[in-house]
């Protein structure tokens, strides 16, 4: 299948469409100004509440009248660049494919080899995140605003957050059996070039105190280290900048002379600094883009967040070991003091946590809500300094393909680190009210991960999608969900190029991920929760219909605590989050006929964790036979505090050959 690179066909449509655009324009700006200044967030309200001279109100008495003259002076070009624009939809293409080809500019990527199914398998991380980039007007009815400065700001702490080294630290106290997986903090923050040039050999081998695992923490250019790692290099590529630390109990909290002599003589950082970005140096406007001390989300912040153990600027100039193994012990000592960030269902088999950062080595990256164009436009750009394939500008527009009128798309964004092969959209024709406005549906994907040694191309599926947004509309969605298992079932069978006889490709993961509005707790849920989607898709917080696990939280955040300072920044969010009262203030619980409207005023009576209506789902069903998948840590991030109104999810897939490493 062709991937489409542009959205029409040829470049004359492409010419009439942005002339039309350019006409529509100015009125759609001037529409959307007038409209956000009547609508305030709360951020502003505090702010103008320190306004003895009520400066706000004079401005808008005075800017008005002009928004309103100018708005009808452009209404006629606006009606001729419509009637242009209009008909052309029909010829528009469902997505624009985005390929980085200047390598360059993925400074902060770790170039993949191709894995060849050798050893005893890969992961592959996955993330899914409700980003809110809708008009700036319409943005406010969620209490946020500055969506072009927040779509700049969301790309680059994703891919800050995604490139660092994945660190796994577990804790052995005498006292407690339970395991801490730091398993998303960092060691360095990934300020520098491509993969080779930012080594970080933290090859501190232990025998009492810490013990280091895994030869993969940073890419090594030196032959040696290739030709010791042999075969099993590749088949261990899912690990880039991995490695695991394993901190046993003592008391004292103390390393031997001989231990710390070993660590400050293996623990070093090299590489050039990476040149800073105009977006990193912009000084922002608005307060969901300060960066504060301990403002774990950006990766810029000198104070590192609870769960990081070091963190080291590359390119500054010599690092301090002592620095570093005096901080890493004292991380460790509080580490062993907390319970919170210990796992303490001990019969689960995967770690799961909640974390201030996105994962490291995140592999796909599916978001939803991505409705402005211009903020598409800034958003792609930040991510392509991470993802190498980006689908962007998903949907129909006007009459095309669904039954009601498309005035936006369908708000989805995908970005891969792997080739994508095939794509399909679908959009979904039941929407009601303001949902039918947007063409809302599913994202299909099919990418390559890899290969066997026989040339068998090794595959994975990806499906994002969104779902009807209003509350009681039940049947609405629960007819979505049937289309949506239809249509990726039609696509599995339209892109696959195998039988069973002569397999040609080999599944390894089928995977769905997105925002489907509504929860596993809430009464009024009921049968989107016993829908057949979930006996053929596992969710890895689910338990069963109606009853979630008890480390699950809501993913939806009560918009009118977006900027209260416990929660505006991702440290701060991630230690409320953590409490069952912190939830309680912060989160939306699940709808109830006894429960009042107030959600501060009701605390006491709420029940469980919170609205989880984000989901990452997958399924052991179509994949190689041979083959195991299983969930190794699911996680819900905090990173873009005060930048949206959803928690972000990631789930990291274990993907098993069974085969022993060469």
């Amino acid at each position: 299948m062709v991937l489409y690179t542009s959205p029409f066909p040829n470049s004359f449509l492409s010419v009439l469409h942005s002339f039309s655009w350019g006409l529509i324009f100015p009125c759609y700006w001037l529409a959307d100004r007038l409209v956000a200044s009547f609508v305030p967030t709360t951020y502003e309200k505090r702010q103008r509440a320190d306004d003895p001279c009520y400066f706000h109100a004079l401005c808008i008495i005075i800017t008005t009248p002009i928004y309103l003259a100018l708005l009808v002076a452009s209404l006629p070009f606006a009606l001729i660049g419509f009637l242009l624009w209009s008909p052309l939809q029909s010829a528009r293409r469902p997505y624009i494919y985005s390929r980085l080809e200047d390598k360059n500019h993925a400074n902060g990527a770790t170039l993949l080899t191709e894995w060849k199914a050798a050893g005893n398998g890969k992961s592959f991380c996955f993330g899914s995140a409700n980003v809110c980039l809708l008009p700036d007007s319409l943005a406010r009815f969620n209490n946020v605003f500055n969506t072009q400065a927040r779509a700049k700001e969301i790309g680059r702490r994703i891919r800050n957050g995604a490139s660092r080294p994945q660190i796994k630290i577990y804790i052995d106290s005498p006292t407690n059996t339970s395991i801490s997986a730091a398993s998303f903090s960092s060691l360095v923050s990934p300020q520098g070039g491509d993969s080779t040039n930012r080594t970080v050999n933290a090859g501190i081998k232990r025998t009492t105190s810490m013990e280091y695992k895994g030869d993969n923490c940073g890419s090594n250019n030196s032959e040696d280290s290739r030709e010791d790692k042999g075969g099993a290099g590749e088949s261990n590529e899912a690990e880039e900048n991995s490695c695991i630390v394993r901190i046993n109990g003592e008391e004292n909290g103390h390393m031997s002379d001989t231990e710390a002599d070993t660590a400050n003589g293996q623990a070093h950082a090299s590489g050039p600094a990476e040149p800073t970005l105009e977006g990193d140096a912009e000084i922002s406007k608005t307060p969901n883009h300060k960066q504060k001390e301990g403002d774990s989300g950006s990766l810029d912040s000198y104070s590192a967040s609870r769960e990081s153990l070091v963190k080291v600027r590359v390119g500054d100039g010599t690092v301090d070991q002592s620095t570093v193994n005096n901080k890493l012990l004292y991380k460790a000592s509080i580490m062993k003091k907390t319970s919170v960030r210990k796992k303490k269902h001990t019969d689960e088999i995967f770690d799961h946590e909640i974390s201030a950062f996105f994962p490291a080595n995140l592999d796909f990256l599916c978001l939803q809500e991505v409705f402005d164009k211009r903020a598409a436009e800034k958003l792609k750009e930040q991510l392509h300094h991470y993802f190498e394939y980006i689908l962007y500008d998903v949907g129909v527009y006007s009459c095309h393909s669904c039954c009601s009128f498309k005035f936006v798309n369908s708000g989805l964004l995908f970005a891969s680190r792997y080739p994508v092969m095939d794509a399909a959209y679908h959009c979904y024709p039941n929407g009601r009210g303001t949902d039918s406005l947007a063409s809302k549906g599913a994202l299909f994907l099919k990418v390559q991960v890899g290969s066997t040694p026989q040339d068998q191309r090794i595959v994975g599926y990806i499906s994002c999608t969104h779902l009807q947004a209003i509350a009681g509309d039940t049947t609405v969605r629960c007819e979505q969900l049937d289309m949506l298992q239809d249509w990726l079932s039609e696509f599995r069978k339209s892109t696959s190029s195998s039988s069973t006889a002569n397999p040609e490709e080999l599944v390894a993961f089928d995977v769905i991920c997105g925002d489907l509005n509504f929860d596993n707790c809430s009464s009024e849920d009921k049968l989107e929760q016993q829908h057949s989607l979930f006996t053929h898709y596992k969710d890895p917080c689910r338990i069963g219909p109606g009853e979630d696990k008890p480390w699950a939280i809501g993913t939806l955040l009560d918009p009118e605590g977006l900027y209260d300072e416990e929660v505006c920044t991702p440290d701060n969010l991630q230690k409320v989050l953590e409490s069952e009262e912190g939830r309680k203030g912060y989160l939306v619980y699940p709808t109830s006929k006894n429960h009042s409207s107030s959600q501060k005023g009701r605390k006491a009576s709420l029940k469980g964790n919170g609205r989880r209506i984000d989901y990452m789902l997958y399924t052991e069903e179509g994949l190689y036979l041979e083959w195991k998948v299983e969930v190794e840590e699911f996680s819900f991030i905090t990173q873009l505090a005060g930048l949206t109104d959803h928690l972000p999810v990631a789930m990291r897939l274990m993907v098993s050959t069974g085969e022993d490493d060469p």
